[in-house]
């Protein structure tokens, strides 16, 4: 297939479980590359890599798009989505010499970037500087990577269209057409959805099917424009314009009544020059199917930010910080267990919240200047930035606080339960809480427990709770709806199951990346289940006529 059109099959897929169904499609452009071709412009391909146990390896690449400094590409990048995990891509930019040959030369590399899965879905569209080797930046050029999220076929809209009478651009032989279609986003930027296969020589082309996320096809809106241009393919690169035509999604559906839609193919010039022109062709849509639901990725894509509060224990049964053997120890050359479960599980959360200022709270101790029992302690007296900061925040406040006691947690789970809440009357997807309670013993307080879990289950918030040390949890296991409905001392169930337990001990011999896997898992799905049980859409919804 040709250069520019080789890679718009269906995209290679980032191999994980059975169990994930959700993955994201990443769409790339670049901006200002650099010039390495002495007498042509840079022939530009991207390529994916992904870290797996350290090594970086190639996933994916996009098509080449010859003589282009701002190329816009194509290709699709299909990935599994985790949000339990920290999926490390580097994307680098090459120009090509010959048949998809990546050049050894260091004037071959146009520049790279290192980034995380959940940064980029974060933030819907990311746009980075293209770095050389030894981070220094390649002149002005930058990379745009677009996320969109898809849920197997459920995320799909299927269209199928074709041409009737196109123009001849070619002298000797009749055009060789292709589609593309672009979304008009509200900045009037443009954002290239799909750029179908070259049909050689031929004016009535038709165009083999093609499946698109919705959110990628109509960002939300059925009424917003899409701009569709029709070219006649030249293997240098520059391509033939035979005309153009603006469609709507609300247009589209039309065909459901069982009529086909068709748009005049206009050139604008020989509109404007000849007199009784009346069009370069006619493109039409043959048929289209969709089918939608609502996922996590919807609600995070959507703008809800994840709120993470972590909530340590400052018992006395944790051992006095200054003693090696305190599980409160400060270690210059390894971090302790609280540490270890702390980064594990935070540095996953903060790609979620686009201000990365965290609550730290602590509970049990006796603090200054009257070392009164707190009911829960300010780690710092202001959010900190970033998880590197909550752990200064917890180093700092050990020397300054007397370990106690009891292991009360129900008074933190009300408190973060209340701020999620706000005035009780939530209308949105905006936010929602995760709370990490570090404890190293069986709470002192089950009763209370249980009827502050109950309560908070009807707000936007999970409970993850990692035990550290070698107490027995067992009875901590009743707090885990896993085996069981949680009830309230009074025998009112939960409304949903938002805690997850686990004691560290099982994952002491393994990654951090495997507890955060594991305490995480669940959290795409107790959001889904919150608003879908208050019935609240994604703030950037589908429209109901997306769904069947």
């Amino acid at each position: 297939m040709n250069d520019i059109l080789e890679a718009t099959s269906p995209a290679t897929s980032l191999s994980g479980p059975a169990t994930c169904v959700t993955k994201v499609e990443l769409r790339v452009s670049c901006k200002a590359l650099l010039d390495r071709d002495t007498l042509n412009k840079s022939d530009p391909c991207v390529i994916l890599m992904v870290q797996t146990n350290g090594q970086w390896t190639e996933l994916d690449r996009t098509e080449v798009i010859k003589s282009n400094l701002h190329p816009v590409f194509a290709k699709v990048f299909s990935l599994d989505y985790y949000f339990e995990e920290v999926q490390k891509l580097r994307f680098e930019v090459y120009d090509i010499h010959g048949t998809h040959s990546i050049g050894t030369r260091d004037d071959d590399f146009l520049g790279g970037v290192e980034c995380t899965l959940g940064q980029i879905v974060a933030q819907k569209k990311m746009v980075k500087p293209l770095l050389l080797k030894y981070g220094k930046y390649a002149g002005k050029s930058t990379i745009t990577v677009h996320a969109e999220e898809i849920s197997g076929n459920n995320g799909y809209v299927e269209l199928s269209f074709c041409a009737k009478k196109l123009d001849d651009k070619d002298l000797f032989s009749k055009s060789d057409p292709f589609l593309e279609i672009y979304r008009i986003n509200d900045d009037e930027t443009e954002q290239l959805v799909h750029r179908t296969e070259v049909i050689k020589n031929n004016l009535n082309p038709v165009w083999e099917p093609f499946k698109v996320s919705l959110i990628s096809l109509c960002s939300c809106d059925e009424d917003r424009k899409l701009k569709c241009l029709v070219w006649d393919y030249d293997s240098r690169g520059k391509h033939d314009f035979i005309g153009e035509f603006f469609a709507t999604f609300r247009e589209m559906q039309k065909i459901s009544s069982g009529n086909k839609v068709t748009w005049d193919c206009v050139n604008p010039k020989y509109k404007q020059k000849k007199r009784n022109y009346k069009n370069s062709g006619v493109v039409i849509l043959n048929d289209l199917k969709l089918h939608r639901v609502y996922s996590f990725l919807d609600y995070i894509m959507g703008g809800c930010q994840i709120h993470f509060t972590v909530a340590i224990d400052f018992t006395a049964s944790n051992g006095d910080p200054r003693n090696s053997c305190s599980l409160h120890y400060i270690n210059p050359y390894q971090p302790n267990e609280y540490l270890k479960a702390l980064i594990a599980v935070g540095e996953i959360c903060q790609d979620y919240d686009s201000d990365k200022r965290f609550s730290a709270l602590g509970f049990g101790a006796r603090i200054p200047p009257n070392y009164e029992v707190s009911i829960h302690v300010h780690i710092s007296a202001l959010p900190v930035i970033c998880i590197q900061g909550v752990v200064e925040a917890y180093q700092n406040c050990l020397p300054k606080i007397q370990l106690y006691g009891p292991t009360n947690v129900a008074p933190i789970i009300t408190r973060i339960a209340k701020l999620a809440a706000g005035d009780g009357n939530i209308k949105d997807a905006s936010r929602y809480h995760i709370l990490l309670i570090l404890t190293d013993g069986v709470v002192t307080d089950m009763a209370d427990t249980r009827e502050a879990i109950v309560r908070a289950s009807y707000q936007p918030l999970s409970i993850i709770i990692v035990g550290v040390g070698n107490a027995d949890f067992t009875d901590m296991q009743i707090l885990d709806g896993d085996d069981g409905v949680l009830r309230s001392p009074k025998g009112e169930p939960v409304l949903r199951d938002i805690v997850q337990f686990v004691p560290f001990r099982d994952f002491k011999t393994a990654s951090p990346a495997a507890l955060a896997k594991c305490v995480l898992a669940e959290v795409p799905k107790q959001v889904v289940e919150y608003y879908s049980h208050k019935a609240i859409s994604p703030m950037c919804p589908i429209r109901d006529f997306l769904a069947n």
